[in-house]
């Protein structure tokens, strides 16, 4: 039957409660007991007859004779109800299945029992509508031609696939666990602007906006880390910032446009200590998640278990690619790329011509927790340089299965060296943040820092494949009308 038909069905059974006097949304369920609590303590309350109210969506209604069983969820679990014609009375249960469909959420109360098969049930002593569904919920889900759909009706998915729920309710206790281990070594949580009047922290593409009341241009922010540095210098000498990004770039499997980032930063500290941290939060987390050290991703077994690799930037760089990136011109980079098939702008300049070779041809051999260690100063100029060798930075970025993880440095503190690498990068002059290089002439402690992508996190948690997997509602391309 056409889904319009469907509807209109279901909008004259609609029409018909509210005729009989029945509110089809109330605000109030009754709900005595998550479904989850009632089947842990099925036996005790069965054995006690203690009368149950359940709440929850109806997944299958099952007619047989005068009698009608029917499954329904909560956010807890599913279970089974039983509703009988003597029991709730001739003209209740003609309401019922004339007006109750499958996806309509409902509360029933009653005691409960095991049927001969075993299976613990609610006999229904009432039946309640709470909210009527005008849609039926989709026959087949799994397996769908058009995979875009699952996102775009990202609802129906949660609906039908247990799995992406779980994906989620992993997430939150990924967060809730980086959170306690923060809050317990002395961090504090803070917030800083989304709407910023230059975007900073980043070598990327901003989101613009307009602000009416002050008649200026504002940003998206790209990353927290110049306010969280602002920070350090008012003298607060451990914080962290978990919120959301916005990049108006590329998308693929790991880049999603807007997407939530762990940013940290510890005064007094150094890249090298903050490596020890990363390793000790993360094995942490990673522990209480997975219940152990191993993680498997799209087939692949990963270990956190320790200590985790390290090599630096151009040995990895000399070892996938030929190229030295300390002696390597220019053009030699550039005739590199082009003869492993990298597709840059003509504008491209070193640093972007050694971030693709990296993101190309390094990354993705990358599959146990590997440290990739002092890359080009160039590529980090908000971080420190070595002081054995000014060449490179005291910068980290964790990669693991083939996705850079985490990205962390000792800050560069010296505001005329900061100034310096602002005039130097590729960085348009409007976006120099005169008032940050300002906060920095007042004194900024030593320190270190470090962003992390949560959604990245969560894909290695959970198996994913796709940043679209682990983001509730993923940006998406509008259907083609």
């Amino acid at each position: 039957m056409a889904r319009d038909t469907l509807k209109k069905i279901r909008i004259q059974k609609l029409r018909r409660i509210q005729k009989d006097g029945v509110n089809p949304y109330p605000a109030r369920s009754g709900k005595t007991h998550d479904i989850f609590k009632v089947l842990a303590d099925f036996n005790t309350l069965s054995a006690e007859k203690t009368k149950v109210t359940l709440t929850g969506r109806v997944r299958s209604l099952r007619e047989h004779g005068g009698s009608t069983f029917l499954h329904f969820e909560d956010g807890t679990g599913t279970v089974q109800a039983y509703l009988k014609q003597d029991k709730l009375g001739g003209k209740k249960y003609k309401f019922f299945l004339e007006n109750f469909d499958i996806g309509d959420f409902v509360a029933i109360s009653g005691t409960l029992f095991t049927t001969k098969r075993g299976e613990k049930t609610v006999e229904a002593e009432d039946c309640r509508m709470l909210a009527k569904a005008l849609l039926p919920l989709p026959e087949k889900w799994h397996g769908l031609k058009d995979v875009e759909e699952r996102f775009r009706k990202r609802y129906l998915d949660f609906i039908m696939n247990p799995e992406a729920r779980k994906i989620f309710e992993t997430r939150s206790n990924i967060v809730k666990a980086l959170r306690q281990i923060f809050d317990e070594r002395g961090f504090i949580e803070v917030e800083t602007p989304i709407l910023q009047s230059l975007p900073g922290g980043a070598l990327a593409k901003p989101f613009k906006t307009f602000l009416n009341a002050l008649k200026m241009d504002l940003y998206l922010r790209i990353a927290p880390e110049l306010y969280l540095k602002r920070l350090l210098v008012g003298g607060f000498e451990k914080t962290y910032e978990i919120g959301r990004c916005f990049r108006n770039e590329g998308m693929d499997w790991s880049h999603n446009p807007d997407f939530t980032m762990l940013e940290l930063y510890w005064a007094y500290k150094d890249r090298d200590f903050l490596m020890e941290f990363v390793e000790d939060f993360i094995s942490e987390v990673v522990k209480k998640i997975k219940n152990g050290e191993e993680v498997s991703l799209q087939g692949q077994s990963i270990s956190f278990g320790r200590p985790w690799q390290k090599a630096t930037f151009r040995e990895l760089v000399k070892k996938y690619c030929d190229v030295d990136v300390e002696s390597a011109k220019d053009a030699a980079l550039r005739k590199k790329v082009k003869e492993l098939k990298i597709r840059v702008g003509k504008e491209a300049d070193r640093v972007a011509l050694l971030d693709e070779l990296y993101k190309k041809m390094v990354l993705q051999k990358l599959i146990q927790p590997t440290f990739v260690l002092d890359h080009p100063v160039e590529m980090a100029i908000l971080a420190k340089a070595k002081e054995d060798n000014p060449k490179y930075a005291d910068r980290f970025q964790l990669v693991v299965g083939g996705i850079e993880l985490v990205n962390g440095f000792s800050e560069l503190n010296d505001p005329l060296e900061q100034r310096r690498r602002f005039e130097k990068s590729r960085m348009a002059p409007e976006r120099k943040d005169e008032d940050f290089l300002e906060a920095l002439e007042y004194g900024m402690p030593p320190s270190a820092g470090l962003g992390m992508g949560i959604d990245r996190l969560v894909m290695l948690l959970t198996d994913a494949h796709s940043v679209r997997e682990v983001i509730a509602f993923p940006t998406m391309k509008p259907r083609a009308k």
